[in-house]
């Protein structure tokens, strides 16, 4: 069994700015799995499908970026679930846009979705993959920039960026996330 959640803000207003690349993978994941999110509970979307023996469940939760944890934690403890199980995806600030970071465990790194994912669940130790979205210019807040939409001369690499991390998804469902993550750190 496998948990795959991608972070973003619900609703219209917040499509395809900098903190919703999370949902964008999850987006991306659903036509190469070919799954509806069509379960609304835990305050969230999600969908699950079988590829060979291994069920996998994608998830976005509808709480707002900060409070993602309490969609995460109640899904897996509901589900019984370990943190082995889950992969969460979403925007990095110390990545050049299109870049994306695979990494088996680690800190929030000042990020409040996955702040509020290590408080519900009890532990960092869980796999990631970063997508770099940079840094705001000086004079930019924080918040501004991640709700922010993406320059046309960087939405391509954006959506490269989103491509290869559902890509990654699809094979740690075929194979270890070591040499995934060995794969996709390379390019």
């Amino acid at each position: 069994m496998k948990l795959v959640v991608g972070l973003g803000n619900p609703g219209k207003k917040y499509e395809r700015t900098r903190h919703n690349v999370g949902f964008e993978v999850i987006d991306k994941c659903q036509q190469l799995v070919n799954v509806e999110l069509n379960q609304a509970k835990f305050k969230g979307a999600y969908g699950v499908t079988r590829i060979g023996t291994e069920k996998i469940y994608l998830l976005k939760p509808l709480t707002y970026m900060n409070l993602s944890g309490e969609s995460v934690g109640p899904l897996m403890n509901y589900f019984k679930m370990t943190p082995e199980d889950l992969l969460v995806i979403y925007d990095d600030l110390d990545l050049p846009p299109g870049t994306i970071r695979l990494r088996q465990k680690g800190g929030h790194g000042g990020h409040n979705g996955m702040k509020s994912i290590i408080q519900h669940i009890g532990t960092d130790q869980f796999k990631r993959i970063r997508v770099g979205v940079g840094r705001p210019d000086p004079g930019v807040s924080v918040p501004d920039y991640v709700l922010g939409n993406f320059p046309p001369q960087e939405r391509g690499d954006i959506d490269d960026a989103v491509d290869r991390a559902a890509q990654a998804v699809q094979k740690w469902t075929e194979t270890d996330f070591l040499k995934v993550m060995n794969d996709y750190n390379q390019s």
